[in-house]
């Protein structure tokens, strides 16, 4: 799709939503609205003509790109997947953004410590845990790391930043345990959180808030199966999204796939609307990204198909869908494809508003044009 095509679909969607979506537009541009609300990652550390990035990104037109640098799903060995070096990363971005007639997304979670798709064995700054950032509480040392990782992101291409965690500190194995957490006080989460963000705007890179409505105290990981915190969690967990929201810091926000019979007793976050359109919308006023965690994660499809999966997230507010092709169900090359047909067959048939593909499609063009207005 060309710039004047995309123009032209962004006029069409304000004036379907101008006539209250009444009338469907054709495959094509049903096609492209899909697409944009999918965050996909890809096997290979470099790309050409034939490659499932290319087909992903070219011909798809998905929002964005997510980059690991060990594959899961195949020898799970460092360097293995996207990443191996500073000039490989450069590399690859670039011709990632030449296969784009629109503005790409592109992503991967550098938080530090244990979560650093960067790695110094490939060449990049030595990174620390959030815990240790805010255990020291200092200004200046969370700003010098961030302005470090938000640097060389900015350097290698890559324009958004699955971070920072916001979620309180606790014994979470996925989480507190490995020490991505800032601390168990909101405030010094959220205090922090600013710092990272600020440094990250300043270098020209987006950020995500993760995991809402809060999954630091869980007892269990939702990457192998059902989570549950109702009883262990508590309304303070929603201060860092609210405060970072006030100030106009919140970027993107993450969903986790945790139950909370407190705020929805039917249906984990991701594919709640009383969370997340309900919550995070009416509630706390967030009107930017909704990025949903991985859908194949065991959370969510040990209880689900995956298209109910993702009828029930577009329908509770989330603008993306993160299916990184990266986890313990396996690689599948045309699996993105197959989501943009289940996404518009549900649109087609009414389970999924029209209006909810058109607000995704706005919030994920302000967030484009946020991204341009840091890099100019």
């Amino acid at each position: 799709m060309t710039k004047r095509t995309a123009l032209l679909a962004s006029l069409l969607a304000l004036c379907l939503m101008a006539q209250g979506a009444t009338v469907l537009p054709s495959d094509s541009v049903l096609r492209r609205y899909a697409a944009q609300m999918l965050m996909v990652g890809f096997r290979g550390n470099s790309i050409d003509a034939q490659s499932d990035a290319a087909r992903y990104v070219r011909d798809l037109k998905v929002g964005a790109i997510i980059l690991f640098d060990v594959d899961l799903t195949g020898s799970a060995t460092v360097g293995s997947r996207n990443v191996t070096s500073r000039g490989q990363l450069a590399c690859l971005t670039h011709d990632l953004r030449a296969m784009a007639d629109y503005p790409l997304l592109i992503a991967l979670d550098q938080e530090g410590g244990k979560v650093a798709r960067m790695k110094v064995r490939y060449g990049f700054s030595p990174t620390v845990t959030a815990e240790y950032l805010g255990t020291t509480d200092n200004e200046d040392t969370t700003r010098h790391y961030a302005r470090n990782i938000a640097r060389e992101m900015a350097q290698h291409g890559v324009n958004v930043n699955l971070a920072p965690v916001v979620d309180i500190k606790g014994t979470t194995p996925g989480l507190g345990a490995i020490q991505r957490c800032f601390a168990a006080d909101p405030a010094t989460i959220t205090r922090h959180a600013r710092w990272w963000i600020d440094e990250h705007h300043r270098a020209g890179v987006l950020c995500t808030l993760k995991h809402f409505p809060g999954h630091g105290s869980a007892i269990d990981d939702s990457h192998w199966g059902f989570v549950d915190v109702t009883n262990t969690w508590h309304e303070s967990e929603l201060e860092p999204y609210r405060m970072l929201t006030e100030q106009g810091l919140a970027d993107m926000v993450m969903t986790a796939h945790i139950m909370n019979s407190k705020l929805d007793a039917e249906y984990p976050a991701t594919l709640s609307k009383k969370v997340l359109q309900g919550l995070l919308r009416d509630t706390l006023h967030f009107d930017g990204v909704v990025v949903t965690d991985d859908m194949y994660m065991q959370a969510i499809i040990d209880k689900y198909s995956i298209e109910n999966a993702i009828v029930l997230a577009i329908n509770a507010g989330a603008d993306m869908l993160c299916v990184g092709n990266n986890i313990s169900t396996g690689y599948e090359p045309d699996r993105p494809f197959r989501l943009v047909g289940m996404i518009v067959a549900a649109v087609k048939d009414g389970r999924i508003p029209l209006e909810r593909l058109l607000e995704a499609h706005e919030r994920i063009t302000r967030l484009q044009n946020k991204l341009s207005q840091l890099n100019n």
